[in-house]
């Protein structure tokens, strides 16, 4: 039961994992970090840990820096790479803060040693973390260039075991086109692997849904802005998108 006294829904999945992306965590604003807005996504993992679900998370660097941009402009791909992958660090370490001020322990696992500010990745003590009820943040994204943090996250949950990856946007779920500037578009309520790489529809990098595709991972597609929305999915409501096979 909840604080309440009613009774708590049963979660659909036991073990999960949520990616968002960095750019969630600014807010309004063009750049960095918003605190209300990284607190009230810290409430919304809270709220999904207190149902018993183990979470884990990845999180982009888009706000800070975004490796692939820093290419374009004629900076060297893979020092641009790593400069994303320390984005994701300085995301994650905020996430976990807020989250701990919330009282939900949590742990901060680099992909590259930083061990005064990060634990490294080393699988079995994940999964350990995740059963004592600590939230797990992969950070760094796979420790290497050339790969997003999408398919950083599809390794991680793949890794860990993950029943269902949420992929949290600012729609609430697939379309054939960016809702944001097409009134028109059509969502799609569930769609296949092959379909989102045939029609290129954006919803992870195709090496992500691949790997996704490949392991039979489920994706959950929703929005990150709707209150209550990650919790919601998990007790069977809401409105998303599911990717399968």
């Amino acid at each position: 039961m909840d604080d309440t006294g009613a009774t708590q829904p049963k979660p659909t999945y036991k073990r999960v994992m949520l990616k968002i992306s960095g750019e969630a965590l600014m807010g309004d604003q063009g750049f960095g970090l918003h605190p209300p807005t990284v607190e009230r996504i810290a409430r919304e993992v809270q709220s999904v840990r207190d149902l018993g679900v183990e979470i884990c998370m990845v999180i982009g660097g888009g706000n800070i820096f975004r490796g692939l941009a820093g290419s374009a402009q004629g900076m060297e791909r893979t020092t641009a790479d790593y400069m994303g992958m320390l984005a994701t660090v300085m995301n994650a370490l905020a996430m976990q803060s807020a989250l701990e001020g919330l009282g939900v322990f949590t742990r901060v696992i680099s992909a590259i040693r930083m061990d005064e500010v990060a634990e490294p990745y080393i699988r079995r003590r994940a999964v350990r973390h995740l059963e004592k009820g600590r939230v797990c943040i992969f950070a760094a994204g796979t420790g290497n260039p050339y790969f997003t943090t999408d398919t950083a996250a599809t390794l991680r949950a793949n890794e860990m075991a993950c029943e269902v990856i949420f992929k949290g946007t600012k729609v609430d779920g697939v379309y054939d086109r960016d809702p944001l500037k097409h009134p028109g578009a059509t969502r799609y309520d569930d769609i296949t692997y092959d379909d989102v790489l045939v029609k290129n529809l954006k919803v992870m990098d195709a090496s992500a849904i691949a790997l996704a595709r490949d392991n039979d991972l489920p994706i959950i597609v929703f929005s990150l802005d709707e209150p209550g929305g990650f919790r919601g999915i998990l007790a069977g409501q809401g409105t998303y998108t599911i990717v399968h096979g």
